[in-house]
């Protein structure tokens, strides 16, 4: 799965992380514990299990969010689709182990009423969004 390339708000950003493709992976997939590690995350649970259609809702800076997994390739790559008030998100979470680590890629596109309405604010949101999710990622991931 692929991000819209065409949505009003798009965002990719990437950050070498000094673990291993499991223990980030690990971290990731476990989504019933996100707001253990990520503060924007308030709350988060899996409904069925880590594979492609199982649905999840959360709660992330405050706005409550249902997803489906489109992909789930252990230790490689984790996609889901969103849906929020006027939005509709795409999320893509690519592992690239290298020497010494493992360089973590993450993409996401924004579209929908609210997007178009606001397009500056949702995109800045966007930005500091992964931005936030790659450095608490890291951070965990590094220190346990």
């Amino acid at each position: 799965m692929e991000i819209n390339a065409n949505a009003p708000a798009i965002a990719r950003h990437e950050l070498f992380i000094h673990a291993s493709s499991e223990k980030i992976w690990q971290l990731l997939a476990d989504i019933n514990h996100w707001p253990t590690w990520h503060p924007a995350i308030a709350e988060a649970k899996l409904e069925g299990l880590l594979q492609s259609g199982s649905t999840f809702r959360w709660k992330s800076g405050g706005t409550a969010i249902q997803s489906t997994l489109q992909e789930v390739q252990p230790q490689h790559r984790l996609s889901w689709t969103g849906k929020a008030l006027g939005t509709r998100a795409i999320h893509v979470w690519i592992l690239e182990p290298q020497p010494n680590g493992v360089l973590v890629k993450t993409e996401e596109s924004f579209d929908g009423w609210l997007v178009g309405l606001l397009k500056g604010m949702m995109q800045k949101t966007l930005d500091t969004s992964l931005k936030s999710w790659l450095e608490r990622l890291k951070q965990v991931a590094e220190t346990a």
